[in-house]
């Protein structure tokens, strides 16, 4: 006996509801120093084998990679900055690469979510 397509409909809606909740606290992340960020990671650590295979697990996975290289991303601007603020030049410039960032990380979190709400996969 197969599910009716109400149920499917509900269920899809109930795990969107979680991918989306995730892209949310990513989304604010950047305004609360990468807290809700590491929550949202923990919650797709946590609901990754329920997703994969599916075109949400697409999404945990692409919340999940935007994630390691932000931080990776935010550890070398703050060296960079570390060592461009001794110089004059480095007081200057040195608001540049966290902006870079953050713009990187929105459109990331921006672009995904725009693909889970049109209910396909991802981008990579």
């Amino acid at each position: 006996m197969s599910a009716s397509s109400s149920e499917i409909v509900v269920e899809d809606r109930k795990d969107t509801t979680a991918v989306q909740v995730m892209y949310l606290l990513h989304g604010l992340a950047p305004f609360t120093m990468w807290t809700l960020a590491v929550v949202a990671i923990v919650i797709g650590f946590v609901k990754d084998d329920d997703y994969r295979g599916s075109y949400l697990g697409t999404h945990v996975s692409w919340l999940a990679r935007t994630f390691w290289w932000g931080l990776l991303w935010i550890a070398i601007a703050g060296l960079v900055t570390f060592i461009l603020v001794i110089s004059i030049l480095g007081l200057i410039v040195a608001w540049v690469p966290f902006t870079a960032l953050f713009i990187w990380y929105l459109y990331r979190v921006i672009r995904g979510w725009l693909c889970l709400n049109d209910h396909k996969p991802a981008p990579f």
